[in-house]
Order: structure tokens, then C-alpha cells, then sequence
């Protein structure tokens, strides 16, 4: 059937004989305004029968009949009253005669460009294009990228996503006769083709380090936070109005783990934000913060700072990235290092202390943590941890373990079950690559008793065997009490991710609409991605390094990170190479740019990589080549 959007303005471009057109109105009838245009004259048109017996149809029942319209200069032919166009038609687009795919793939880029100018906000486009022309992987066969017209590319340089695409079959447009090959009255083949529809993107803004304040042994700290983190803080995304999928986990966690013990939720907020000299554990990989040297900043002052200071922010890769800076001053106090929290694990001792509950309640809490890791789709440096605590008397320690992970087992392996994983807990020491890729910090305050894998036959490999928490003991004397605590550590984005069926941990925090209504009263369906065939780009880093048994291919992944906002997607090392006279040791490296929700330009990508490359001269003390 004809895909048609629900809305009513219809503009068709780029029409040969008004089949297509003629169409659309005996489908939707006076349901539709439908504004149908042409690119040659009406003397010129109305020379083939069939185009002159449906332009008077169409005008017979109401429809626009508009020639020589130019689709790369729609606004010209429309006044502003008459645009907000619902949705956007172009079948077959083509420069004509012999045109050549750099023609077509310049004529897509400056549509896409027009219809961003007079289509509505929630309109749609529809480009139909022949077998093979559009490089996606709905293509088949598929062309070799450099000569296909990457729709969804030059569609991006407009602000557009690739929503949907779907077969074009013109059995199912009933009177439809395709017409122009070679700019002539002659058919074409259609069969194969595909139809795409494009919707706007949400703008790619990059975003700029903000301050933020906290409150360390009494005293008001500012500090500087990232720009990659600035919109993962204070998201609320386990707040009792959110329909986030990671808070539907976390409260049907706590549901089925409510079966065996009463819950005790603690609501209380934790710091985000952590002093090394105040914590007796020291995570390694940790996410350091700049600490601006004000006991008492006024908000007023700080405000103005964020929006000065921003374009001059010192380079967060010797404070935050591991990279040693030394301590800091103020006044007669001493600042620590600062850093994210990398866990929640480590106000146990607060919470404990804190909180009246006995052998017989869980204590339950949850949010935030942040982590220095290595890029990949399915290891995010900030996710959601859930925390669940439980006081044990000795000798009862494997008995309490054993029905903690017996009830994490039965609540959680229906809801895997239905995505196709196993979830299973297992004694084995994993890997540490596995462990530092996929749980939290390694805080070394207890030796961890069961670690919760998961195993499917997912497509992304890092999905099919992976961590998602741990069980284990810690001890607890207290002047009253000797024991010690149960807890259950889980990862509750990559549990989301696995239920939904979401490959890139990026996208559970998109603003688009479009990925939380899908998930609103509590569904954890599979998630069906509103930007199909995001393009990607593919660039090549080479450096000189000083020492290369020294260099830290994490720090690597860190800067690129900052430098790209989050849009690089994998880091592979592709050469190592030693100059046979100076002995000088070359790295090359290759990036892969790829924006899961929004439109990102080859143009875009440039202006990162350009930053990177001045980015690491700078914070890596590398040579570029």
C-alpha cells in the first residue's frame, strides 16, 4: 500500500506525468490537500497524453497543479503562508540524461536542504530511488559506497534521520506508470526499489563545560564539569515520574526481590562528587574533576564564569583523565583530587551507619556512577547502578548470598529471556578486560563471591557474553553489631539495553521523544530505531610517542571521546611501527565517527578531527605525523 503520513499538505516534486500524484488523491480523497509540481512547463508536459488526462484530474478535485518548480529552491515558489508542508514526495530523483552519481548525490543534498526550509516540524520526506542508489544495507545487491548516492548522508547536511524504508512497488499505487528515463517519455525499471523516509533530527549542539557546586567537610566547592557529562547530570532518569526503561528495570528488580524480603529504599541523596583525601579506597578509574580555588563562589559570579570561561576551559585531560596535577589550595583548607563518583559501593559504611535495618530487610539504592573506560557501543563511562544491601549473621553468610542470587536470578531471567539471553551467576574469576569493560569499579573492598553474566546470540559481539553485576561480602563490626553485609551490584543500562534490544548504550540518553514513547507505561519492548543506516565516518590518526610502554591506550580513548562529544564508536589500532635509525615508535589509529540519533556531516566530522588532532598534541605530549 501507499505509505502515507496522517497529516494533510502533500507536496509532490519533481513529477513526470502526475501518475503518481493522481494516485495519492483517488487514495485519500479530499482527506489530503495535495499541492503536485513539475519541473518542465505545462505546454511541455501536456504533450503526453496520460500526464494532461491526470493533471485535469487532479485539478478537477481540488488539487494544486504548479510547473516549473525547481526542488532545490522550493521557498522561491512558496509564500511562508503556504508552507509547513505535512509531508514531502520525490520519486526517482535524477539530473537527467547521463547524469553521473556526483550530480545525483549533489541534487539529494540541496532537496534535502529545500525541504528543510518549508516542511512542517513533524513532516516527513519520501525519496524513492532505484535498486542500489541509496547504499544502505536495505539494498540489494548492495553498491560499493562510493558509488551509491548515500541518501542518508546527504540527507544528514540538511538536518535529516533516515525513520523508515520500505519497498516501492508500483502494483500497489494502482495507476502509477514511472516515466523519464534519459529525460525522455520512457519507462524505467523500478523493481528493487526502495522507498526512504526521512524526519527531522534533533540539532547537534556541542555542548560547553558548566560549573557546578557541592558541599565537601563543610565547605562550598565549585568545579568544572566536562562537557561530555553536562547533559548525564541531574537527567532524573529513576525519578517516580519517569517512564525511562532503566527505571522500569529498577523497580521491577525491586518488585521481585520484595518476594523474598521486605525493601527499604534509600532516598537520601549521595554526592556526586568525591575528595581522594576523604576516601579510603582508590578507584582507578576514576573520572578526576578541575576544583575551582573559591571556598564561598557567588552563584552570581559562577554564572558569569560559565559563559566567560568556557571557551578558554583548562584541559580537563590532566585533571580528570588520571594524569597526575597535584593538589590544590584554598585558604587554610586543603583540596583533594576530586572525582565522580565511580560507584556506589562506597557509601556502604555511610548507609549502613545511617540506616536502621535488620537481617530480615534488603536496603536498596540506586544512580549515577561514572567510569574511565575504553569507547565501545556496549560500555558506557556514566550509567545507573543498583545497589542492594542486606546485614547477615556469621555462619549464615552462603545461605543469605545464595537467595540474593536466587531472587535476582527469577526476576530478572523472564524479562532476558524474552530478548534471547541466559542470564547465569558463576564463581569463575572473569577475565579483568571483561571486568573492567562491563562492571563497576574495582574498590577492592571485599573478594567478590558471583559474578551475573549473561550470554545470547546477539549480532554485536560484545553482547553475546557479558557482566552486568556481582554478589559479595564485606565485613561490618560496629560497637553493637558483628557481621557481615550481603550486597548485589548491578548494572541497570546494560540490563536495559539487553531487555530492549539496544546495541549503543548512547541512545538511552537521547532527547528525542521518539525513544521514550516507546517505552511509556513501564513497556520494555524491543526498541525499534528511528535513525536507520546512520552513516559513518572513517578517519585515520598517526603519532609519534615518546615512550611507548608508557602510553596509555585508555587516555587515548578519553581524549578522543572529549574532542568528538561521544560521536567516535570504535578505536582501533591499525599499525605499530618503529623507525629502524631513530628508533622512534609511530602509532596509527583508526576512528569511526557514527551518531546513533542525530544527523552528523562529513563537515562536522572535519572540525572533530581537526580538534582531536591539536587535542592530543596538547594533553598527550604526542607528535603528530
Amino acid at each position: 500500500m501507499i505509505s502515507l503520513c496522517p497529516q494533510k499538505r502533500l507536496l509532490l516534486v519533481g513529477e513526470g506525468n502526475f501518475s503518481f500524484s493522481a494516485c495519492l488523491c483517488k487514495a485519500r480523497g479530499d482527506k489530503v490537500h495535495i499541492i503536485a509540481t513539475c519541473y518542465e512547463s505545462e505546454d511541455i508536459v501536456s504533450r503526453q497524453e496520460l500526464a494532461k488526462t491526470n493533471i485535469q484530474y487532479l485539478r478537477d478535485r481540488g488539487a494544486e497543479v504548479h510547473f516549473c518548480v525547481d526542488c532545490i529552491e522550493l521557498k522561491e515558489h512558496f509564500l511562508p503562508s503556504e508552507r509547513d508542508f505535512d509531508c514531502i514526495y520525490f520519486n526517482f530523483p535524477h539530473c537527467g540524461r547521463k547524469a553521473g552519481v556526483k550530480k545525483n548525490k549533489e541534487l539529494l543534498a540541496r532537496f534535502f536542504c529545500s525541504c528543510a526550509q518549508v516542511l512542517a516540524e513533524k513532516g516527513e520526506v519520501h525519496v524513492a530511488l532505484c535498486r542500489g542508489q541509496g547504499g544502505t544495507p536495505a539494498d540489494q545487491p548492495r553498491r560499493e559506497w562510493h558509488n551509491s548516492w548515500q541518501v542518508v548522508a546527504m540527507a544528514a547536511e540538511a538536518g535529516f534521520i533516515l525513520n523508515d524504508i520500505h519497498p516501492f512497488s508500483p502494483r500497489d499505487a494502482g495507476g502509477y506508470k514511472c516515466t523519464g528515463y534519459r529525460s525522455q517519455d520512457k519507462s524505467f525499471c523500478v523493481e528493487g526499489a526502495l522507498n526512504h523516509i526521512f524526519t527531522r533530527s534533533h540539532l547537534l549542539l556541542l555542548p560547553k563545560p558548566l560549573i557546578c557546586q557541592t558541599e565537601l567537610e563543610g565547605n562550598l566547592v565549585s568545579f568544572w564539569v566536562p562537557e561530555i557529562f553536562r547533559d548525564k547530570i541531574n537527567r532524573g532518569f529513576l525519578d517516580g515520574h519517569s517512564e525511562h526503561p532503566v527505571r522500569t528495570v529498577n523497580e521491577k528488580l525491586h518488585e521481585g526481590l520484595g518476594k523474598s524480603l521486605p525493601i527499604l529504599k534509600v532516598n537520601r541523596p549521595l554526592p556526586l562528587v568525591l575528595q581522594e583525601s576523604g576516601c579510603s579506597y582508590f578507584p582507578l578509574d576514576a573520572l578526576w574533576m578541575v576544583p575551582i580555588a573559591e571556598i564561598n563562589p557567588d552563584p552570581e559570579t559562577v554564572a558569569e564564569k560559565t559563559v566567560r570561561d568556557t571557551e578558554n576551559f583548562p584541559s580537563e585531560f590532566h585533571d580528570w583523565n588520571g594524569i597526575d596535577q597535584g593538589s590544590w589550595k584554598n585558604g587554610d583548607w586543603f583540596l583533594g583530587r576530586l572525582y565522580l563518583r565511580p560507584s556506589l559501593l562506597i557509601f556502604l559504611p555511610t548507609v549502613v551507619q545511617q540506616t536502621e535495618f535488620t537481617s530480615e530487610t534488603l536496603l536498596a539504592l540506586s544512580g549515577p556512577v561514572f567510569r574511565k573506560c575504553k569507547i565501545s557501543p556496549c560500555t558506557p563511562p556514566v550509567f545507573h547502578e543498583a545497589l542492594i544491601l542486606c546485614a547477615v549473621n556469621k555462619g549464615l553468610e552462603d545461605t543469605r548470598v545464595q537467595l540474593l542470587v536466587d531472587s535476582i536470578h527469577g526476576t530478572l531471567s523472564p524479562l532476558l529471556e524474552a530478548a534471547g539471553f541466559n542470564l547465569g551467576c558463576t564463581t569463575d574469576e572473569p577475565d579483568p578486560a571483561e571486568l573492567s569493560a562491563f562492571l563497576t569499579s574495582e574498590l577492592q573492598l571485599s573478594k567478590r563471591k558471583y559474578f551475573i553474566a549473561l550470554k545470547s546470540d546477539a549480532s554485536d559481539p560484545e553482547l553475546r557474553s557479558c557482566y552486568v553485576g556481582t554478589v559479595g561480602l564485606v565485613p561490618w563490626r560496629s560497637a553493637s553489631i558483628d557481621c557481615k553485609i550481603v550486597y548485589a551490584s548491578l548494572n541497570l543500562d546494560l540490563l536495559a539495553m539487553c531487555i530492549c534490544g539496544i546495541c549503543d548504550w548512547r541512545i538511552l540518553w537521547t532527547s528525542d521523544e521518539r525513544f521514550l514513547n516507546q517505552f511509556s507505561g513501564g513497556n520494555l519492548g524491543l526498541f525499534a530505531s528511528f535513525s536507520l543506516y546512520p552513516p559513518s565516518y572513517v578517519h585515520d590518526l598517526s603519532f609519534w610517542v615518546p615512550d611507548p610502554e608508557r602510553f596509555d591506550e585508555t587516555q587515548l580513548h578519553a581524549v578522543v571521546r572529549h574532542a568528538s562529544c561521544e560521536l567516535v564508536v570504535s578505536v582501533q589500532l591499525l599499525d605499530r611501527f618503529q623507525h629502524p635509525e631513530t628508533e622512534q615508535t609511530s602509532l596509527c589509529y583508526r576512528l569511526i565517527y557514527q551518531s546513533c540519533d542525530k544527523a552528523l556531516t562529513g563537515q562536522q566530522v572535519a572540525a572533530m578531527q581537526m580538534k582531536l588532532r591539536k587535542e592530543m598534541a596538547r594533553s598527550l605530549h604526542v607528535t603528530l605525523r
